[in-house]
């Protein structure tokens, strides 16, 4: 595994989080010369002092073990599978958390937004999508705007794009993944809907998900659950989403659809 040298990362997320050498100093209470001789590599930080400039610069469990690596010293965060038996106990508690959702739509995703398991009620969100973008491992962004996915049935198309745009804007910002990057490039491509103009739908409260399904059309407004105090990068970076009707007429519509 091949780490860029240290003082090399740390400007570059100091430089991502528009921090100066002078502000980080301040923030973990070192002086500007330490820094700046950490940054030119004429200075080694202690494990801990490592662990400080980390949490002032909101560095990801994953980045921050290439930090220490790069530094010297062992990584602070291991990476299991979700299905590993070490896992079992998180893996139940998000199917717990899907299920117990239903029956409105629910799925937990990986950092790249690869679906990792969903409850019964997805049906009404997929039934529709190309098998091929179904096929492991099920890209849901992809999946919502895909002209052979959801992007054909989503009454609101320009403004749900947009809001998906500016959060992979986002966390590609906080993350630097550049495979976030690389699917935000491609989503961003994908060929204009007939219904990119629509702006009915429109909320000044939240921006809903307008979806014409052969149930008829359904609103969603969706919360994001992330684990608070995860120690794995794996659960660190394992996100939940969940969808809610926006209106009374949503939520009796999906009252009426068959258990499965």
């Amino acid at each position: 595994m091949q780490v860029a040298p240290l003082g090399e990362q740390l400007r570059e997320w100091r430089t991502r989080r528009r921090m100066s050498q002078m502000d980080l100093a301040l923030d973990t209470e070192m002086s500007t010369r330490h820094l700046s001789f950490i940054e030119t590599g004429r200075s080694k930080p202690s494990a801990a002092m490592l662990q400080r400039i980390a949490d002032c610069l909101e560095v990801p469990h994953r980045a921050r073990n290439a930090l220490l690596l790069a530094a010297g010293y062992a990584p602070d965060y291991a990476e299991r599978p979700l299905d590993s038996p070490e896992m079992a106990g998180m893996k139940t508690i998000v199917e717990h958390v899907l299920k117990g959702h239903e029956p409105y739509p629910a799925l937990a995703v990986d950092r790249h937004w690869n679906m990792v398991s969903a409850n019964d009620a997805i049906a009404i969100l997929i039934e529709q999508v190309a098998p091929a973008l179904l096929a492991p491992p099920a890209n849901v962004l992809r999946i919502a705007l895909h002209p052979d996915g959801l992007a054909p049935q989503i009454v609101n198309h320009a403004m749900w794009r947009a809001h998906i745009l500016h959060r992979l804007d986002l966390q590609v910002e906080a993350s630097a993944d550049a495979q976030l990057a690389a699917l935000r490039e491609e989503i961003a491509g994908y060929p204009a809907q007939a219904n990119d103009n629509d702006v009915g739908a429109v909320s000044s409260i939240a921006v809903p998900l307008v979806l014409d399904t052969v149930a008829g059309r359904i609103s969603f407004v969706s919360t994001v659950t992330i684990f608070g105090t995860p120690v794995d990068i794996t659960l660190s970076e394992l996100a939940i989403e969940a969808f809610f009707p926006a209106d009374a007429e949503s939520a009796a519509l999906l009252a009426r659809l068959p258990a499965k």
